[in-house]
């Protein structure tokens, strides 16, 4: 009888990016793999390998209470049917309802914590109830997985957690996937990149104000912007607009396969203000062989060694990012080359997807055994 896993997440393409090393592995070892989550185009690839689908519609930004509560049922609905072995939960609702259903039912759990999200750094209202939802959802589960040590602290001095919890490094890169490329030439402007969703939270008001300051003063300089633009953050459209029109950067959209645009970079800027587990984006571009310049936060820190391959600043303060900028810029075309090169050696030694995939087959294994 073959032993079958359960993976519940909020996006076929962030399951696909990051998790289908693992997936594949487990279909190689003979277990019977499930993946519940909303349907999109990496679905079909996915169930291609062997996985089986259940569609579940997850709103990620979305707090109606009874619209949550379907999803709960949903799941329990789902493990009463499947009867899985293990459950695999990855980002937030997942985590909550899918561990709270798995709390029920009495199915062993890893959840994976992605960042806590934004509830947990605004108002204390939000954050009570959120840390009273974690307590019911991941007290009883097998092993809750975090990605940085300050999501880990901040549920351990709640009390949320007491033992049942390991540090992982992220969600690790794909080596072979990511691999170094030779740095962008000399007499090429220098390069910066911003890739992620266009909202308040990702740090994108500094990255277009330190842009700004920056192609003023370095005419040099060319600053590429690549995302989509979240619904709820509608007034960045004109902004980016008139950023665009001004010269100041350069929007790409949306782009499925941002590989070239970190090839032509020489070094990527990750403004954000918190929520991070542990930045892909970030470990993608290292990985690639590029200078990182970060928020000094959570999820991101861990990915630079300061003065190394990269810099971290002040989140929030457009004039550290700014000094970090000219500080790069002003190194000789040797000097950053070699902060790219340090960039793939940091991932390599501590972020292979490998190590990740290696971690969970152990916990499976030890499940299912």
């Amino acid at each position: 009888m073959k032993k079958k896993i359960l993976l519940l997440g909020n996006h076929g393409f962030v399951i696909y990016n990051f998790r289908k090393e693992l997936i594949q592995e487990l279909l190689r070892q003979d277990y019977e793999v499930y993946i519940s989550l909303p349907y999109d185009e990496k679905v079909d690839i996915m169930v291609s390998w062997g996985c089986k689908f259940i569609e579940t519609k997850v709103d990620r930004r979305g707090t109606n209470p009874f619209a949550d509560l379907k999803l709960i049922l949903h799941y329990i609905k789902i493990l009463k049917t499947i009867k899985p072995d293990v459950v695999l939960t990855y980002t937030i609702k997942p985590n909550l309802y899918g561990g709270l259903a798995c709390r029920i039912l009495g199915i062993p759990c890893v959840n994976n914590i992605t960042g806590l999200g934004s509830g947990f750094g605004h108002n204390s209202m939000l954050k009570s109830f959120l840390s009273l939802l974690y307590k019911v959802s991941l007290k009883k589960s097998y092993c809750v997985f975090f990605q940085n040590t300050e999501d880990r602290n901040t549920l351990l001095k709640s009390g949320i957690i007491r033992s049942n919890h390991e540090l992982i490094p992220g969600s690790g890169v794909n080596l072979k996937e990511f691999e170094y490329k030779t740095f962008p030439p000399e007499e090429q402007d220098t390069t910066f990149i911003f890739i992620g969703r266009i909202m308040k939270d990702k740090g994108i008001d500094q990255y277009l104000e330190a842009a700004k300051i920056i192609k003023e003063k370095y005419p040099m300089t060319t600053f590429n912007v690549i995302g989509f633009i979240e619904t709820t953050h509608p007034h960045y459209n004109e902004m980016i607009k008139e950023y665009s029109e001004q010269g100041y950067i350069t929007y790409c959209g949306y782009q499925s396969n941002v590989k070239p645009y970190i090839e032509q970079a020489h070094c990527i800027i990750q403004a954000s203000h918190g929520g991070e587990g542990l930045s892909n984006v970030l470990l993608e571009t290292a990985a690639t062989g590029r200078a990182l310049i970060a928020s000094d936060i959570p999820g991101c820190r861990e990915t630079i060694n300061e003065g190394s391959n990269g810099f971290t600043f002040k989140a929030k303060e457009t004039n550290d990012l700014v000094v970090k900028l000219e500080k790069f810029i002003n190194l000789s075309y040797i000097e950053k080359v070699q902060m790219g090169k340090e960039s793939r050696l940091k991932v390599e030694k501590e972020f292979d997807r490998r190590l990740v995939v290696d971690i969970y087959l152990k916990k499976i294994m030890k499940i299912t055994n």
